[in-house]
């Protein structure tokens, strides 16, 4: 069984030791506070959520409340080391402007989001319904997330916006996934920098 913590991890060794971070949709802090703790590093989360946030602040997270929807036009060019964007671009409707607020804002970003190419999707698509999972646990009509889109697609995505991918896999089961992440990956991961 897998364990968000599993799944931190994995995420966590992407970014450098002592790195300057910036996580867009930080939730309730637990992944800044994890990298401050193990990988010296320092930064702030943004986050919406009244609740989320009063958690952050309770771990000693530095934490700016901000609707992503609005763009990131407080923080200047290359202000991180790194960006993180965890589970957040299929909810905003400015999907591929906030990718490219994430590429230059940080001198690199690490994207995550719901593969829906994953076999198990597929084959609930096959079955004629929407897939209902650990990764996409809503139904299709109280789903949060504005849009869906696969690993596949985000190599798209990123060639069209100038970006390189410096390293990407899938997290199935809170293993990472390196061969077939398209198929065999619930969640997609991408490290980027600009090209």
């Amino acid at each position: 069984m897998t364990t968000p913590h599993q799944d931190l991890q994995a995420i966590a060794a992407l970014v450098p030791e002592g790195a300057r971070v910036l996580d867009l949709g930080c939730g309730d802090g637990t992944l800044l506070a994890h990298l401050r703790e193990h990988r010296g590093c320092s930064g702030y989360g943004i986050e919406l959520d009244d609740a989320k946030l009063l958690q952050c602040a309770r771990k000693g997270v530095n934490v700016i409340q901000l609707n992503l929807e609005e763009g990131l036009q407080l923080f200047d060019d290359q202000t991180f080391d790194v960006v993180l964007q965890l589970e957040t671009l299929q909810h905003l409707r400015n999907a591929e402007h906030m990718l490219r607020e994430t590429a230059r804002v940080g001198r690199q970003g690490i994207v995550s989001f719901p593969n829906f190419a994953h076999w198990a999707n597929r084959l609930s698509v096959l079955r004629g319904r929407m897939p209902v999972t650990k990764a996409l646990p809503y139904e299709w009509y109280d789903t949060p997330n504005i849009r869906v889109g696969t690993y596949a697609d985000f190599e798209i995505l990123a060639r069209k916006n100038g970006l390189a991918i410096l390293d990407s896999f899938g997290l199935q089961d809170g293993q990472v996934v390196r061969r077939w992440p398209n198929l065999l990956a619930s969640v997609a991961v991408f490290k980027f920098e600009r090209a």
